[in-house]
């Protein structure tokens, strides 16, 4: 696993730690959890990352380090739900993604929904970009069309034609993909299971059939969710109910 500490992420973590309010005491827990991390105390760092989760920030290197905390501590199941979280904010960045294919490799199950790699490859900027900076690039884009059509407009320059194409191009394929995430994020949620093992059944109790089994790690897709349980899909077949403290959504 890639070394964390000490990194510009890092210090743009410990920048928005300290922009929040109280400043001085976030800033104290964020460097506290990192101490606890360099010394090897897992529990301690994990406490002290969450708490400033807690506290409302929302950050993407902070989830980064308390998956690599937990992943220290041997839970795989937080780990890879932190991964996660911290992908869907920064998912550029290369040693996270490093370190979540590194984690998914110790997962028992297989990927239940697997994303094609030539939809990866057509859609790469998708996969590559948050969804925050998908919306900028849709709104610049719209802006620089706006600007190209005026221009084009008033001097009435046919060299101007292939550029505003070219922009108008860019403006349709960003403001979709930005219409898609909001679409997604609203109606696609997924979770990760967390224990190491769990048995997912056809209802709520503990009586109930057991339909298949799930381990640490595995991502299922929520389909319905309940003030106890969560109905999630593994595969097209395999769909059944958990708890929620057995899979937390990402």
């Amino acid at each position: 696993m890639k070394a964390w500490l000490l990194t510009a992420g890092s210090l743009v973590l410990l920048l928005t730690v300290a922009a929040t309010a109280p400043a001085t005491q976030n800033a104290r827990t964020f460097m506290n959890g990192t101490e606890a991390y360099r010394n090897g105390d897992w529990p301690a760092a994990i406490a002290a990352f969450k708490s400033l989760v807690a506290k409302g920030v929302n950050n993407g290197n902070l989830f980064y380090n308390l998956g690599n905390a937990y992943l220290k501590n041997e839970d795989l199941g937080h780990a890879l739900l932190w991964y996660a979280r911290a992908l869907k904010r920064i998912p550029d960045n290369p040693d996270l993604r490093f370190n979540y294919e590194y984690a998914l490799t110790l997962t028992k199950d297989e990927r239940g929904q697997k994303e094609s790699p030539l939809l990866r490859i057509l859609f790469f900027w998708k996969y590559q970009l948050s969804h925050s900076s998908v919306r900028w690039m849709a709104i610049l884009f719209n802006a620089a069309l706006w600007i190209a059509l005026s221009v084009l407009i008033s001097r009435k320059k046919r060299l101007l034609r292939p550029s505003v194409i070219l922009i108008a191009a860019a403006t349709l394929i960003f403001s979709a993909t930005a219409i898609y995430n909001y679409v997604e994020t609203l109606q696609v949620k997924y979770a990760v299971i967390l224990p190491e093992q769990v048995a997912v059944r056809s209802g709520f109790s503990d009586t109930d059939t057991q339909l298949f089994v799930l381990h640490a790690g595995t991502k299922v897709r929520v389909t319905r969710q309940a003030d106890t349980h969560l109905l999630i899909r593994y595969t097209e077949d395999k769909i059944g109910w958990v708890k929620r403290s057995e899979a937390e959504i990402i």
